[in-house]
């Protein structure tokens, strides 16, 4: 088959800018299609946090007018860098008075308001610079609302513009709760006309999420699951009947790993390496990470890690609700996150009183996140809803095996443990209640101290799965070859 030139646009990119597991999949699966032998090329703004120095960025010869309806034509400049390890081009957008800020979506503390000018901008800039570079891509692949406007775009503006004359468009949804809700008024922004309003229209605003399902060719969210799930009123945050009405063009597929970074043989971070054949120096990291959270050095204990966001879509309430009678239990417990701030003080709070079963560092650190997966016994996810997730994945790498809840992505990577057969790589509960997590870690706890065989399995179990990248990247490039043909056939 002819080979694609494919145009990933996304408002994060790793090692460039993050702030979740958008970035992740952006700087990874563009290297796995460039090694099936496709040309792809990356866009994202260029935010004062990505330094132009460190990351070699050479300044592409001319200014990009972008039209803005009626703000009238921007002039923006474009930067031309790499994704580290790979020959895949990355160009950045940069207007200063729209990425020349702090943060990426908000100060901190409230989102910018004008977030919507802000990503109608950068959608508009994906599409200029492709003309810029004529590029002719068979595909733009839009990543959630900040570049949602790019399938409206394709269909409006640009339906007979030469330069896009076949190119068709994937929307993936990382997070249906984010969705880029704003005044009607930005309908001018974008300046693809009134008419098409109704097709974004959230009562008397416009919700640019929306807008992308309608027109994309295809729609895919980052695990099996979460593509059955958001259609559904308990996940669907009030799109569950639009994304029904569109499930023909629905695809689910799991985000991969980066086992480059994320391999106990490799990892740097660790106090010693391992591998399925010699698991003996997880013990050594085990003691290593209880010394770095000032844990009492048991080896006879199992410890239980957490890493991630304190906030409500993580289940950080369900585990303050149980926290109490969860350390009943002969256990230790290391968290790692930032957040909510009752949750950073809760959980400050219950370190200073369980000083020697409890321990927390608020904030992030990727050699503490690094150590928690090697060390730990168990790891904890109990979110509400998780369209992937990647912790858990890590968490299997390391033979840590997963406590989690049968939701999206985690539902898809963890088998739960099965005592007759000994099979399965984790623990999972159903019902998001403190009872059904308590009652879990209980169990996973039990397994620990009483079925030794069992734990070993669940441990080889766990470290021999695999989800790389390659493979993800095989089905969207059937996914990207079944969007090519549909619209050359449809011009």
């Amino acid at each position: 088959m002819n080979k694609l030139k494919i145009l990933i646009a996304a408002s994060e990119v790793v090692p460039f800018a993050k702030t979740g597991g958008l970035a992740d999949v952006v700087g990874a699966l563009p290297k796995a299609l460039h090694s099936l032998g496709h040309d792809v090329r990356v866009v994202m703004p260029r935010y004062y946090v990505v330094d132009i120095k460190k990351y070699k960025l050479k300044p592409l010869v001319g200014a990009l007018g972008v039209p803005m309806g009626i703000m009238g034509e921007i002039w923006a400049l474009v930067y031309e860098g790499v994704l580290p390890d790979s020959a895949v081009p990355v160009y950045f957008i940069e207007y200063e008075d729209f990425f020349g800020r702090s943060g990426l979506y908000d100060d901190g503390v409230n989102g910018y308001d004008d977030n919507d000018n802000r990503f109608i901008f950068f959608s508009r800039a994906v599409m200029q610079l492709a003309k810029k570079l004529e590029f002719h891509p068979d595909v733009i692949h839009a990543n959630d609302w900040h570049t949602a406007t790019i399938p409206m775009l394709l269909n409006t503006i640009y339906a007979f513009d030469s330069n896009f004359a076949y190119t068709g468009s994937l929307l993936s949804i990382h997070n249906l709760q984010h969705q880029g809700k704003f005044y009607k008024g930005v309908m001018d922004v974008m300046g693809i006309g009134w008419n098409h309003f109704y097709e974004m229209q959230e009562h008397d605003s416009v919700n640019l999420l929306k807008g992308g399902i309608v027109h994309a060719d295809a729609v895919s969210t980052v695990s099996q699951k979460y593509a059955q799930e958001i259609r559904s009123n308990e996940f669907g945050w009030g799109l569950n009947g639009l994304i029904d009405s569109y499930s023909y063009k629905l695809h689910g597929i799991l985000n991969g790993v980066d086992y480059d970074e994320w391999n106990p043989s490799l990892d740097s971070f660790i106090a010693k390496k391992f591998d399925t054949k010699n698991m003996s120096p997880k013990a050594i990291c085990k003691a290593d990470i209880q010394a770095s959270f000032n844990l009492p050095q048991r080896g006879d204990v199992p410890l239980i890690g957490f890493v991630g966001r304190l906030v409500e879509q993580k289940g950080i309430h369900l585990l303050a609700s149980a926290i109490y009678k969860i350390l009943e239990m002969d256990i230790q417990i290391v968290m790692l996150g930032a957040g909510e701030k009752w949750a950073e003080h809760f959980f400050g709070e219950i370190a200073f009183k369980y000083p020697e079963k409890f321990s927390c560092y608020i904030g992030y650190r990727n050699d503490l996140a690094h150590k928690i997966e090697a060390g730990s016994d168990l790891f904890l996810m109990p979110s509400l809803f998780e369209p992937c997730g990647l912790n858990q994945i890590y968490s299997l790498r390391y033979g840590t095996l997963p406590i989690v809840r049968a939701t999206g992505g985690l539902d898809d990577t963890i088998e739960s443990y099965h005592n007759d057969s000994k099979h399965g790589n984790g623990f999972k509960f159903t019902d998001a209640t403190p009872e059904a997590l308590f009652n879990t870690i209980g169990w996973a706890v039990y397994t620990y101290y009483n079925d030794k065989v069992g734990f070993d399995n669940l441990r080889k179990n766990a470290m021999s799965a695999r989800f790389d990248w390659i493979a993800a990247a095989k089905e969207y490039e059937a996914l990207y070859y079944k969007i090519a043909k549909g619209r050359k056939g449809h011009v």
